[in-house]
């Protein structure tokens, strides 16, 4: 019997999957909350705790930190000398890992956040399963996102769950905890360099929006966003008709949409080329319009 482990903040599409991984004879582990939710819809479940004869200590801080979880998701199977230890240690294979991340990011967004409400907010043994898993992707699948859920079952149903599969599953999970530990280490480096620079800068963006082609219609583009930060400027816009954006349509809206935020009565900003080539304010949107296509009638064609 395969085995899975289950530890999710974000519990959409949970009992779906779990129902599914049950019905398709996997033995479940899970924690806490996860825990609670599988008993409470009465799905097959079994504490980690009773698992690894470790029960959970500091206020839930340490959960899954443990030799027969660790040791499940790393150890090579087709290794001997792996699993003559496996077997000498009393450690099963533990073949999926679903986990999702404490909030970290939307906690330290939030006005009035405490550093210590953000600190608790940390995540340590959901990343440290998830790389394990990841690292042995050959054999273990790792699931981060409810997205993944519904695929996963299908195609494990159908025996087609590959070793591409899982792959692109690992680089998923690596490129989440690095995302994650980007944003910890940006909040942590804002309170404590003052007016400084940061010797080392991490980045943690995901995809908002694919674009129609980068600056030249040859190259692809894809619009990226800081996850749990506020949006602004052109990101926190909809687009209501029109085809696919490209890259200068973005700068172009992004630099309208800057500009007639500045303003609290209806107004239009033309932009072409990433410069305004005509600012209207007037009672209505139609009055603004005109009046910023009056400021540079020609330019304004294609703006």
């Amino acid at each position: 019997m395969a085995t899975a482990l289950i530890s999710v903040y974000d519990k959409t599409g949970l009992l779906p999957l779990a129902k599914g991984l049950v019905e398709q004879g996997w033995d479940l582990l899970a924690t806490g909350g996860t825990l609670k939710a599988l008993a409470d819809a009465g799905v097959p479940v079994r504490e980690v705790a009773d698992y690894t004869g470790a029960p959970e200590a500091f206020g839930g801080r340490v959960k899954t930190l443990h030799p027969r979880i660790h040791g499940g998701l790393l150890f090579r199977r087709d290794d001997p000398a792996h699993v003559e230890d496996a077997a000498r240690l009393g450690i099963g294979p533990i073949d999926l890992v679903v986990v999702n991340l404490y909030p970290f990011e939307a906690t330290v967004a939030r006005p009035g956040a405490t550093a210590e409400e953000c600190i608790e907010q940390i995540d340590i043994g959901g990343p440290s399963m998830l790389r394990s898993a990841s690292k042995n992707h050959a054999t273990v699948t790792v699931l981060t996102d409810p997205a993944q859920y519904g695929t996963f079952l299908a195609r494990q149903a159908e025996g087609t769950w590959s070793l591409e599969d899982r792959r692109a599953c690992a680089l998923a999970a690596f490129q989440r905890t690095a995302a994650y530990d980007a944003a910890i280490s940006a909040w942590m480096a804002s309170g404590a360099l003052g007016e400084g620079l940061p010797e080392r800068l991490s980045i943690g963006l995901e995809a908002k929006q694919t674009l129609r082609y980068g600056e030249n219609p040859h190259q692809p583009a894809a619009f990226y966003v800081r996850p749990g930060a506020p949006e602004e400027g052109i990101a926190a816009c909809r687009q209501l008709q029109g085809k696919e954006l490209s890259f200068n349509n973005l700068l172009d809206s992004d630099a309208a949409a800057r500009t007639v935020f500045q303003f609290a009565a209806p107004s239009c900003v033309i932009v072409k080329h990433n410069n305004p080539c005509g600012v209207g304010r007037g009672p209505h949107v139609l009055e603004a319009f005109l009046k910023a296509q009056a400021g540079d009638p020609v330019s304004s064609f294609g703006g």
